[in-house]
C-alpha cells in the first residue's frame, strides 16, 4: 500500500476504539479541574483578594502563567495515548495483518506518526480549551485583564498545540521501542510524575543541576510554551531554561532518537 492508503488505515484503525476519546475525556476533566482550582487561587491573588496578607502575583504574568496548566500537568496524555498507539498493537497482534498488507514497516511507521500528529492537534486543542475557559473567567471575574486579544498569548497557545504533537510523537517512539504496554505504561508515568519532577525539583537546591536538568522533556516542554506553574521564578532563582525555539528542538530531538532506536531495535523484529 501507499503511504497515503496507509495513513488513511491508520486513521481509520486509530479512531474506531475507545482509547482516545476515553483519555480525551480524562484530559478535559483533569486539566479544567486544575486550571479552574488555579485560576480562582491565583486570580484571588493577583487581586489581593486573598485575606491575611497574602503576596499578590504579577497581573501581566497570571493569564500565561494560568492558560500553560494544559502543557504543565496535561502532557502525560500526548505520551500516553503516543504510546499506546502502538502498543496495542503489539499486545493484540493487530501489527501482523498490518505488515502482512504493507511489508514495508517503515511506512507504517511514518503512517502512525503522521496519524499521531493529528492526534495531538485533537488533544492539544482539547487541553488549551480546558486550561484557558476556566482560567480566562477567573482572571476576567477579578477584573483582571485575561490577554486573549495579545498576539503573544495566541502564539503560546499554538506553542502548546505544537508541544502536545510533539508529546505523541515521542509516545509513539516510546511504543515502538517498548513493545510490552504495560512495561512502557509504568515507564511512561515513572519518569513523568516522579524522576524528572524531582529532578528538577533537586536543580532549585543544587548549582549547577539545572544546566542538565533544562533539557529534559519536562523541561524543554516548558519552555517551548513559555510559561509554567513549575517554573515560577526560575528567572530570579537563577535555574536555567532554555529558548522557546530550543525547546522544541529539544522536544523534537527526543522523538526523532525514539522513533529511530524503535525502528532499528524493536520495529522490524517478528510480531508473532
Amino acid at each position: 500500500m501507499s503511504l497515503a492508503a496507509t495513513t488513511r488505515s491508520e486513521t481509520v484503525k486509530q479512531f474506531t476504539t475507545s482509547m482516545w476519546w476515553v483519555l480525551l475525556i480524562v484530559l478535559l476533566a483533569y486539566v479544567g479541574f486544575t486550571a479552574a482550582v488555579l485560576g480562582f487561587v491565583f486570580s484571588a491573588s493577583a487581586s489581593g483578594a486573598l485575606p491575611g496578607g497574602a503576596p499578590q502575583l504579577p497581573e501581566d504574568e497570571l493569564p500565561a502563567l494560568l492558560y500553560s496548566t494544559a502543557t504543565a500537568v496535561g502532557y502525560v496524555f500526548p505520551l500516553l495515548i503516543g504510546t499506546l498507539m502502538v502498543t496495542t498493537e503489539f499486545r493484540h497482534k493487530t501489527l501482523t495483518p498490518t505488515f502482512l498488507a504493507t511489508p514495508r514497516r517503515g511506512r507504517v511507521l511514518w503512517a502512525k506518526l503522521l496519524v499521531g500528529v493529528l492526534v495531538g492537534v485533537i488533544f492539544g486543542i482539547v487541553g488549551v480549551i480546558a486550561s484557558v475557559g476556566p482560567s480566562a473567567g477567573f482572571i476576567a471575574a477579578s477584573g483582571l485583564d485575561t490577554q486573549l486579544t495579545e498576539l503573544d498569548t495566541w502564539a503560546m497557545i499554538g506553542r502548546m498545540v505544537l508541544a502536545y504533537v510533539l508529546w505523541v510523537l515521542i509516545g509513539v517512539g516510546v511504543g515502538a521501542l517498548v513493545r510490552n504496554q504495560v512495561g512502557a505504561i509504568v515507564g511512561v508515568l515513572v519518569f513523568t510524575q516522579f524522576l524528572e519532577p524531582v529532578a528538577r525539583a533537586a536543580a532549585s537546591f543544587v548549582d549547577g543541576l539545572s544546566e542538565v536538568t533544562q533539557y529534559l522533556p519536562g523541561a524543554a516542554s516548558d519552555a517551548l510554551v513559555g510559561a509554567s506553574v513549575f517554573s515560577m521564578g526560575m528567572g530570579e532563582s537563577g535555574i536555567a531554561q532554555l529558548e522557546w525555539w530550543a525547546g522544541g528542538v529539544v522536544l523534537l530531538g527526543y522523538a526523532a532518537v525514539l522513533v529511530l532506536l524503535g525502528y532499528l531495535a524493536s520495529w522490524r523484529r517478528d510480531v508473532s
